[in-house]
């Protein structure tokens, strides 16, 4: 009873912080798309089609100005202000992760962390190690202050064997984990799914510029190489866009992968450090 009890509390407590930061970050997903489909709407019909970028000042039926890029991005047709949102979504979504992330870091450098906390265990200083977890603060430092302060009420358990505390240690450290770490994967999967997305996007962009120019050359009876490498140019520009903004939204994702996993690892380095300190202490 005395083990069940604590555990359970300690997972039913956070639970609507928790529910509540998750829905702020999809809430906060959901209005950056939708604002950022708008901004894009409006660059591309109001910027890129303004009739100062087209011959005879014809948005529709002239073709783009020698050299002039908004206007030729703009005869890219519909596809370009979604291609452009995708953009702007991944990277909307990697300043807010970047930010996010630096926060979970905390103050100072995790492997220097890491490194002060083994000292002290190794000093058995446990109230130095949760003065510096105080310092550090962030996810890593709040997942180590939850196992010390297990730690030391463990050391002070009467009614629980040794095997019992390292059990309640290593439950605690996976409870404080899942509370912290899982916020730092939100928004993620919306960057990976733009990885594909945006590539076949571009495709499509570029499959039905294709089609408008050569049912303009069929329509106009003989073959313009003028009129055609225009329409080729104006179709591959989705191509260039969803190409583009693949290969950053690729970028972020294996980036903050790669910095989470680096995070979790610091966790979980830590944590073997304090249970196989805490094995040290107690007898069998």
């Amino acid at each position: 009873m005395a083990q069940t009890t604590p555990s359970s509390t300690a997972s039913k407590t956070p639970t609507a912080p928790k529910n509540q930061a998750g829905s702020n970050a999809g809430s906060f997903a959901v209005i950056a798309i939708i604002v950022l489909l708008i901004l894009s709407i409006c660059i591309w019909k109001f910027y890129m089609g303004d009739p100062s970028h087209f011959e005879g000042g014809d948005p529709v039926k002239g073709h783009p100005i020698d050299a002039n890029l908004p206007g030729t991005i703009y005869k890219g047709g519909f596809i370009v202000p979604i291609l452009m949102t995708f953009l702007l979504t991944v990277i909307t979504i990697s300043i807010e992760r970047i930010f996010t992330l630096m926060k979970a870091k905390g103050r100072g450098s995790v492997p220097a962390f890491v490194r002060k906390i083994k000292a002290y265990l190794d000093a058995n200083d446990i109230a130095g190690a949760l003065k510096e977890c105080d310092r550090q603060q962030g996810s890593v430092g709040n997942v180590v202050n939850a196992v010390l302060h297990k730690y030391q009420a463990m050391l002070n358990e009467p009614s629980m064997d040794r095997e019992q505390k390292t059990i309640a240690i290593q439950k605690e450290l996976e409870e404080a984990t899942a509370l912290e770490l899982p916020m730092l994967e939100k928004n993620l999967v919306i960057i990976a799914t733009l990885a594909s997305i945006a590539t076949l996007g571009g495709l499509l962009g570029t499959v039905l510029g294709m089609i408008r120019a050569f049912a303009a050359l069929a329509q106009a009876g003989a073959p313009d190489t003028a009129a055609l490498s225009t329409g080729i140019s104006e179709a591959l520009i989705n191509t260039a866009f969803g190409i583009g903004t693949s290969a950053l939204a690729i970028v972020m994702y294996n980036y903050f992968t790669s910095y989470i996993d680096s995070l979790t690892y610091s966790i979980d380095e830590i944590g073997f450090s304090i249970v196989q300190n805490f094995q040290s202490k107690v007898p069998a």
